[in-house]
């Protein structure tokens, strides 16, 4: 009669087989939904973003004096004079502030245009 395996035997023998080891498309098909995600994240939120950083750059540098702006903080004022890194901003009769380049968030009008 021939020997049975024990319960023990036949845990030993599953865990002793190694599966198969993934080929190099296989390995490329699993990584694929998370590369796909990536992707997906890169041009739904960080290429919009950069944009957005870049046309806002190039507004900041077209400011000159003249020019209405609205800050962050929601101060309305006209630029009265333009710094390396600040603007001076006329706010009222004989009340001027300086703010930082970042912080003016919104043109309102430009000096040379007119109202229609």
């Amino acid at each position: 009669m021939p020997k049975m395996l024990t319960l023990n035997d036949a845990a030993t023998v599953f865990l002793a087989q190694q599966p198969p080891a993934p080929s190099t498309g296989q390995a490329l098909l699993q990584f694929l939904p998370m590369l796909l995600l990536i992707g997906g994240f890169y041009f739904l939120f960080i290429a919009p973003q950069m944009k957005k950083q870049k046309e806002h750059k190039k507004m900041l540098a077209e400011l000159k004096t003249g020019d209405e702006v609205i800050t962050g903080g929601g101060i309305f004022g006209t630029i009265t004079n333009v710094k390396e890194d600040r603007f001076v901003v006329r706010i009222a009769d004989n009340t001027k502030i300086e703010v930082t380049k970042d912080s003016v968030q919104v043109v309102l009008k430009k000096s040379g245009d007119e109202k229609k």
